[in-house]
């Protein structure tokens, strides 16, 4: 159960440090996380759309999108999640604007549009502030930190002066939480 959550642990910091790098220019680190998400991302449309060219086309637009905006790009939860929000709205976007007819069914869900998804992105954002909120005064500390600071778990102990194992088992903590309060409606983040 540690090595499970040590490397869920990494893979996030991982990530944030990517996030980091990626918004400073790194093209590696960006390239990292193309090859890190795209076979996932791909199959994760591919499931909605059922047309791996069409697929293909949404998330090479989605790592467009994320590239050119790099530098303006604020990630609330992580960024897997952000990825495959993302591409799930990519996904209903392309049905909605297909001229054929598409039963719900095919779908396995709303269609979304524009408006809809910000709608929803901001409620998403509002629950996770709550749930942040909530969190106990050290847990959330060290979580914002982590999250809207984009700081590493060294860099964070360091800051505070405790234990980089003190950080992991805190974020874990507050992701535990976040993802209680949130409830069923937003597996898919996790």
């Amino acid at each position: 159960m540690y090595f499970y959550r040590r490397n869920i642990m990494e893979a996030q910091n991982d990530d944030i440090l990517l996030l980091k790098l990626i918004k400073q220019d790194d093209q590696l680190a960006f390239k990292q996380v193309f090859y890190k998400y795209i076979d996932p991302l791909s199959h994760f449309v591919n499931f909605y759309i059922r047309d791996w060219d069409a697929t293909e086309e949404l998330v090479m637009d989605l790592f467009s999108f994320i590239w050119e905006n790099r530098t303006t790009l604020e990630i609330k939860i992580t960024l897997k999640a952000y990825l495959f929000q993302a591409a799930k709205n990519k996904a209903f976007t392309h049905i909605r604007d297909k001229k054929d007819t598409v039963a719900i069914d095919d779908v396995s869900g709303q269609l979304f549009s524009t408006e809809d998804w910000q709608v929803e992105f901001d409620e998403l954002s509002r629950l996770v502030e709550e749930a942040v909120s909530l969190l106990p005064e050290k847990c959330r500390e060290i979580f914002s930190r982590s999250r809207d600071k984009n700081l590493t778990n060294r860099e964070i102990a360091e800051e505070l002066g405790i234990s980089v194992k003190t950080v992991e088992g805190q974020i874990t903590i507050a992701l535990k939480k976040i993802k209680a309060f949130l409830g069923d409606k937003y597996a898919y983040l996790w």
